[in-house]
């Protein structure tokens, strides 16, 4: 990709990206060519149903992939490092680091008989430059910094003590206590009630403008990454179907998929009755697929959907891999 003068270069930029994963009953074809950058400050949400590619793909661009999984193809560089390249030892600095990574449901994530302090203080010590003897007041400078209530008690508190809401505001602490560049927020707000939802992403929003720090928002939430983000790439099956500015995505949303989803997202005023089903499911991913991977449950499939993807750019940093679009 050619970048003008002007341009500035993205802090990630993942190219032609593709994951495979072995298992007894075949090769899973997880995502498929994918390609996306995010520049410094900036807010990226990634939606799509369950089973899209949006998490695996974040576990690649971490290094963490499950063992079974492997990058086939493409590039993936990250502040400068070459991800795919780099060795075991350079991911494990880089980590925490430079990249941070807040996972689905913290309750998991977290040592369940370790005190949320200890695991905070063995966190800035593996990445940060923290003595051992200031590890402690830097661990509860980190939970005050994401705003749990005494944070001093809740050092010596061990998950299982914590609400989900104060987990994962652990969890977050954990994710940014050494400043990380670029943070990914993988379904941050699941399996909390409404009002613990807003303000887990308003304290992710808040700390993340305070220190210009990049976000990958990862969701299946439609409505909250348009509350949000800065820019939206829509995944099907493993493939990116459609990336755009979030007032010119919803405004006019121009792939199949991508308006399917609109219509079975809820809004605010809307009715259950309103809201419209994507017929179909997502397609087996072992064996051979099709180009197009929403295909099978497009009203619009036309046989020339068949041949490789186009990239249709339709408008300033709209971009639609689908032959229907004009």
């Amino acid at each position: 990709m050619t970048r003008g003068k002007n341009t500035p270069v993205p802090l990630l930029d993942v190219q032609d990206m593709s994951i495979e994963f072995r298992t007894r009953s075949g090769v899973i074809k997880a995502v498929d060519s994918v390609s996306f950058s995010l520049n410094k400050g900036e807010m990226l949400g990634i939606v799509g149903e369950s089973g899209s590619g949006k998490s695996v793909s974040a576990y690649a661009i971490m290094g963490i992939l499950d063992a079974a999984g492997k990058v086939t193809k493409g590039n993936i560089n990250l502040a400068g490092l070459d991800v795919l390249n780099a060795s075991a030892r350079a991911m494990r600095e880089f980590r925490g680091r430079e990249a941070s990574m807040i996972f689905q449901s913290p309750r998991t994530a977290l040592n369940p008989i370790r005190k949320t302090g200890k695991q905070l203080a063995d966190v800035l010590r593996e990445h940060g430059p923290v003595a051992r003897a200031e590890l402690r007041d830097k661990a509860i400078e980190a939970l005050s910094m994401v705003r749990i209530p005494d944070p001093v008690k809740r050092y010596h508190a061990y998950p299982f003590e914590l609400s989900g809401g104060m987990c994962q505001r652990v969890m977050i602490a954990m994710a940014l206590a050494c400043t990380p560049q670029l943070l990914i927020a993988d379904e941050p707000t699941t399996g909390l009630d409404v009002t613990t939802q807003a303000a887990i992403m308003d304290l992710i929003a808040d700390l993340a403008r305070e220190r210009g720090m990049a976000t990958i928002l990862i969701t299946h939430d439609l409505a909250l990454a348009a509350e949000y983000c800065d820019r939206i790439a829509v995944m099907h099956a493993g493939q990116i179907v459609e990336t755009a500015p979030i007032k010119t995505l919803f405004r006019k949303p121009k792939h199949p998929y991508t308006q399917k989803l609109m219509e079975a997202t809820p809004f605010g005023g809307q009715q259950l009755q309103d809201l419209k089903s994507i017929p179909g499911s997502i397609p087996d991913l072992r064996g051979d697929l099709p180009a197009c991977r929403f295909s099978e449950r497009c009203e619009a499939y036309k046989p020339k959907c068949d041949a490789p993807l186009p990239n249709r750019k339709i408008g300033k940093n709209h971009h639609v891999f689908c032959w229907g679009v004009r």
